[in-house]
């Protein structure tokens, strides 16, 4: 395959060249060790470095290979959960201190590309917030006063966003928000951190995390990196077994991205109130024959991961919404997916993680804003790591506990619980491995067990067992990504078992095992 994530590949896969790094070939140390180059790993380790600290990336496959690669890019202070709910959950404090560290990382992400001369296709637009047809306002109205009292005082109501096409009707703008280049972005930042000494590898497995005064990360090559702090930053931490694990659910995220003519569409971020929402920007390319034109990129039809396969249907109904909004279209460009860890309060968990020693930080439960939280771990966890006081710690803290948020995690906890029981007591996807075809998978029973065949473009069939190694949920097929994905907690496997996404931190073991 050529991605690390999937099978499906998104506009910024197709439209940037991101740098190979050499693999770990052995032992060494450095300060802080960051395990995992997307984003929140790579923003770390920048800022890490530009104090001075010396710093190890590691990653199993290459810069931005993960989520960071399948995002849309909005670069937001416009929270997906709402301001109303943040401040029923966190307090007007938490939901001005939320405003305030997404502001932040927007800006710090403007003063990089700056500073750094990345050149990342970084604008600066507003975003604009409205409601289906039929919706009530009040949603609206309440947002905007929530978010007023959250400090964005610049958040108003507007008669209708700057879309010739179709008339959302009153909505809420939301200026000064951004959009970027992610793959672009992350290839400035490898590049600035190893001007400041630090060292990125990539094809390099984090096996074996183990925090203390004697910290160190052992690879699947068998070389180990020590350090004085440990940084997981891989999308949902692959340390943890069941803290962090029950507090965030994934959820598995439809995008298109649409050829349509120049300037025709307002660059602006666009979102609206559906359940699951839609989300929309625009990105200008260029075709190699030198044409530029614009690709709208439009996000949604979101489940919970693993607990659907109908991404085709998915992608068609995407296709649907857009065009009836956006009749300028032209032709469908990209079809892609990714995954996004929903925190059971809308908030990323950002710190020092729970029941390991004070050494040993994470970031995960992006919440659908991983671009901005990703940068917000980079702050908070250098602050940490270099001793100073950060206001935002408290607020995103790992091992808080958000008693207005039970019911949400009651619900999340239910679905998994229940997952395990249809597992285990359904037949299998199949009968008889004859049944499948050249470049598909599905799941056969024989017993009381479960096994996960793929058959590849030459006709050989492959077995794994079908138990994923994190906490024994049973996988199923992904169509769409050809990736075997875990419908508990998220993990993602390709289609010969070995492990894409966490919290596995391990392959599908073979069926003779």
């Amino acid at each position: 395959m050529d991605s690390n994530s999937g099978q499906t590949k998104s506009i910024w896969m197709a439209t940037a060249a991101v740098p190979e790094q050499s693999s770990l070939t052995g032992n060494t140390h450095s300060d802080v060790c960051i395990v995992g180059a997307g984003i929140a790993g790579l923003t770390t380790a920048y800022l890490l470095a530009r104090e001075g600290r010396s710093v190890v990336v590691l990653d199993d496959g290459r810069i931005g290979g993960g989520m960071t690669e399948r995002t849309t890019a909005h670069l937001s202070n416009a929270i997906d959960t709402r301001y109303f709910e943040i401040e029923r959950l966190h307090g007007e404090k938490g939901a001005r201190l939320t405003a305030q560290s997404h502001t932040a990382a927007i800006d710090r992400i403007e003063a990089i590309v700056n500073e750094e001369k990345i050149d990342c296709d970084f604008g600066r637009v507003d975003g604009y917030l409205f409601v289906p047809p039929g919706d009530s306002k009040d949603v609206l109205e309440r947002e905007v006063k929530a978010a007023n009292r959250a400090g964005l005082n610049d958040v108003e109501q507007v008669e209708r966003a700057p879309l010739a096409s179709f008339d959302t009707g009153m909505c809420l703008r939301f200026p000064r928000q951004a959009q970027f280049h992610p793959l672009k972005y992350l290839t400035g930042l490898s590049r600035a951190i190893e001007q400041n000494g630090g060292r990125i590898f990539s094809g390099t497995h984090a096996s074996k995390m183990e925090g203390g005064a004697q910290a160190r990360v052992e690879t699947g090559n068998g070389y180990v990196v020590t350090a004085d702090a440990i940084v997981i930053a891989t999308n949902t931490p692959v340390n943890d077994i069941v803290t962090i694990h029950t507090k965030q659910a994934p959820y598995t995220s439809y995008v298109i991205g649409a050829r349509i003519p120049r300037s025709s569409v307002t660059k602006a971020l666009y979102w609206d109130t559906a359940d699951p929402f839609h989300y929309v920007r625009v990105q200008g390319v260029s075709a190699p024959d030198g044409d530029r034109y614009d690709v709208l990129i439009v996000g949604g039809e979101d489940h919970k991961s693993g607990q659907a396969d109908d991404g085709d249907k998915r992608h068609a109904q995407l296709e649907a919404w857009a065009r009836e909004r956006f009749p300028m279209i032209e032709s469908i460009e990209f079809r892609w997916s990714g995954q996004v860890m929903e925190s059971f309060d809308g908030l990323a968990f950002i710190g020092r993680n729970p029941g390991d020693p004070q050494n040993v930080y994470i970031v995960t439960g992006d919440s659908g804003m991983g671009m901005t939280h990703g940068t917000i771990a980079g702050i908070l966890i250098t602050d940490l790591i270099m001793g100073r006081e950060c206001p935002w710690a408290p607020l995103y803290d790992p091992s808080r506990k958000t008693l207005r948020a039970s019911l949400e995690y009651a619900r999340e906890n239910i679905n998994v619980a229940a997952q395990y029981v249809e597992d285990y007591l359904t037949r299998g996807d199949i009968d008889s491995p004859e049944k499948i075809a050249q470049g598909e998978g599905a799941i056969i029973r024989r017993g009381m067990t479960k096994f996960a065949l793929y058959r590849d473009e030459q006709g050989t069939l492959h077995k794994r067992s079908a138990m994923c190694p994190h906490l024994g949920c049973i996988v199923s097929w992904n169509h769409l990504e050809k990736t075997w994905d875990c419908p508990c907690h998220g993990s993602s496997f390709d289609p010969y078992g070995r492990v894409l996404n966490g919290p596995a931190n391990s392959d599908l073991e073979n069926a003779d095992e």
